[in-house]
């Protein structure tokens, strides 16, 4: 078997990135407003930096990003031409509760995504839409401290089961938290987490993905009684993480490496924390508040699919002295000898996507969801205004055969592949532009200027027909 008939090729953004209009319609100010294209960006992701102390006059990249909230039609016509099946995007919590808080939902904002969703049945695009996707109101940060508080969790099923009952009819497949393994490394990106500097900082970040993982079985079990067709998934940034030689030190840890990354996973796939994870909170002398309702909530209500993202695997070694390092999504990495790298450092390896279906499908025997895979590279708009990305091309083809492969060969189950900022918007990791991703370019600079014109890249018929043949001319 290749490809199965029903296979959901397609695409992804996230409305922190691309939907913009963060003053309008009666949207409230969300985390991810407050990241600065500014070299004070990356204290902020990390929680080292208070919002209070950025500067008003920073340029604030999400605030517009490119502009979807008033260019979707136009955006999901150019995803129809190209034949997608599915589309991967983000609701955006303040635009539904502004505050997090609120007694009652904003109307304008549920009936945004209601036409949104409507224009993508009208395609027989598949709505996938991520509940969570790096996106804390900032009001909860102000008033509760965000996920820190296990007040969040309430607040977030009153979100959950405001979209899930209005949207019913229209979205079948959802994700609870986009990258919930990001926290530990990017705490104010994952949870709007920010640290007052005299606390526990490992103690704040466990803490706050316990409440996650929480509200996340919360979310499973309210979709199922809501619609039980509905189909739920958790979702990683995932990769391998290879030893970097074969001294049984190197293989130890990055054995350790991959445990840490499957953590939270663990949980919201088989219901319970791993003794492997029950170890490290002694290890770390944590003291968190898992109650046993919390234990019986989470293994109740596990997820129906593993969605991830897959950008590079990572090596590690036990003696890290005199070894380059490599860039990544988040996670550093040593440098791979074999490997080559995009223009932004990150490690190309198309049969590491393979080697990582299989360790999750052997791990979890569960559906997959490829939920966000692609190039970041820098594109050139040609004198004729054509936009020739060959390099995308070959990118995208080595990991979509590693797929196939990873179905014919193995037997792994996937559900379907969208990848990563189909239509160009803003880099989660840096804020520009001009680290692209997309079959389709938007006009638009790493400052905020640009008419936000969309052009079809060379990628853009490639992909179609990748669609149309059901992968089978790769």
């Amino acid at each position: 078997m290749s490809f199965p008939k029903d296979f959901l090729w397609g695409g992804a953004i996230a409305a922190n990135q691309c939907e913009g209009g963060f003053d309008q319609g009666g949207r409230g100010l969300s985390s991810a407003d407050y990241l600065p294209a500014d070299k004070a960006r990356f204290a902020l992701c990390q929680g080292r930096l208070s919002i209070d102390a950025l500067d008003a006059s920073m340029y604030y990249p999400a605030r517009e990003g490119i502009d979807f909230y008033h260019h979707y039609k136009e955006d999901i016509q150019l995803l129809a031409q190209m034949g997608l099946k599915c589309l991967r995007l983000s609701i955006a919590w303040t635009r539904i509760y502004p505050n997090g808080d609120d007694e009652t939902p904003n109307k304008e904002g549920l009936l945004f995504y209601e036409n949104v969703f409507k224009e993508c049945k009208k395609y027989n695009i598949e709505p996938l839409v991520t509940i969570d996707h790096f996106d804390v109101p900032v009001h909860c940060i102000r008033k509760y401290g965000s996920w820190r508080n296990r007040k969040m969790i309430d607040f977030y099923k009153k979100y959950v089961t405001t979209i899930m009952t209005r949207y019913k009819d229209y979205v079948q497949y959802w994700i609870t938290f986009n990258e919930i393994n990001m926290l530990l490394h990017l705490p104010y990106v994952g949870a709007g987490i920010i640290f007052d500097g005299n606390e526990n900082e490992n103690q704040v970040k466990y803490q706050a993905a316990h409440y996650q993982l929480v509200a996340s079985a919360w979310a499973t079990k309210i979709a199922h009684e809501i619609n039980p067709e509905n189909k739920v998934g958790c979702m990683l940034a995932a990769g391998d993480t290879y030893p970097y030689s074969c001294d049984p030190k190197d293989v130890f840890e990055a054995k350790k490496q991959d445990e840490d990354n499957f953590f939270f996973i663990d949980v919201q796939a088989r219901g319970y924390y791993s003794k492997y994870a029950k170890k490290q909170f002694e290890k770390l002398n944590l003291n968190l508040d898992i109650t046993s309702e919390d234990e019986t909530i989470l293994l109740e209500n596990t997820v129906d699919y593993i969605s991830f993202s897959y950008y590079a695997s990572r090596c590690a070694s036990a003696n890290l002295k005199d070894i380059d390092k490599t860039e990544g999504n988040a996670f550093a990495s040593l440098k791979n000898p074999h490997l080559q790298t995009s223009d932004w450092g990150w490690q190309i390896d198309p049969l590491g996507l393979r080697i990582t279906l299989n360790t999750i499908y052997n791990r979890y025997q569960k559906p997959m969801f490829i939920v966000e895979n692609g190039l970041g590279a820098k594109d050139v708009v040609e004198e004729d205004g054509s936009i020739h990305d060959p390099y995308r091309i070959a990118y995208l083809k080595e990991h979509m055969k590693a797929m196939k492969a990873a179905i014919e060969e193995d037997g792994v189950d996937l559900l379907g592949y969208t990848s990563w900022g189909c239509i160009d918007l803003i880099s989660a990791s840096t804020g520009q532009m001009s680290k692209r991703y997309g079959y389709i370019y938007v006009d638009r600079d790493d400052l905020g200027n640009g008419s936000l014109k969309r052009i079809k890249k060379d990628s853009f018929d490639w992909y179609k027909e990748v669609i149309e043949a059901n992968g089978e001319n790769l």
